[in-house]
């Protein structure tokens, strides 16, 4: 009478895990890794805001008179923050824009890191902003590759010759202002895709 007791109940046990296994194939996981991406990837934005501020290196009531006529880095990538477009994300899209934005600003800042050099200017700023557009874009290639996405090329832009110290001020805050735009977008865009992993 034991070992049919026994024998029922580790027959039970079986059905259990059968039950379990197949509701966990069926549903929908997410990648405990791919959402800790995304805090990592918002720190690295928070600090490229902050760090972007010293690029040009000037003081709020200086950089209020410095006045950008003209926009002359046609190049820097285009940013709508539209918070209607939040509500339809999706991961591989957000992504592959997130990649393409980042290798587009790093490029930008290491050209302006060696125009700051050629006229004696501090490029630590500079420096500091490539560091972290790195460390944000191999995050994003991370994530990218868990879902099994190919990371897009980035187009090699075309950027104007500094000719003066003044030219390479006016690039800075051109750059630092597009900057704090790239930092609203990927913030918003972020949150909402770690918002939408803690729901799968």
């Amino acid at each position: 009478m034991k070992l049919i007791c026994d024998s029922t109940l580790c027959l039970l046990h079986l059905l259990l895990l059968a039950e379990l296994f197949v509701h966990t194939s069926s549903r929908p996981t997410s990648s405990p890794s791919l959402c800790g991406m995304f805090g990592s990837m918002i720190h690295q934005v928070d600090r490229l805001k902050n760090l972007s501020k010293k690029l040009h290196g000037l003081a709020d009531t200086e950089l209020t008179n410095f006045v950008v006529d003209e926009t002359r880095l046609d190049s820097l990538p285009q940013i709508q923050v539209n918070a209607a477009n939040l509500h339809s994300l999706k991961v591989n899209e957000s992504l592959s824009q997130l990649y393409v934005f980042t290798q587009s600003f790093q490029l930008h800042v290491d050209w302006l890191k060696t125009a700051h050099q050629n006229f004696s200017l501090s490029s630590a700023a500079a420096e500091s902003v490539s560091t972290h557009l790195l460390q944000l874009s191999n995050l994003v290639t991370v994530s990218l590759n868990q879902i099994s996405e190919e990371v897009p090329e980035s187009p090699t832009p075309s950027l104007p010759v500094v000719s003066t110290a003044f030219d390479a001020l006016h690039f800075s805050v051109e750059i630092s202002e597009r900057l704090r735009v790239f930092h609203d977008w990927s913030k918003r865009v972020l949150l909402t895709l770690k918002g939408t992993c803690r729901k799968l």
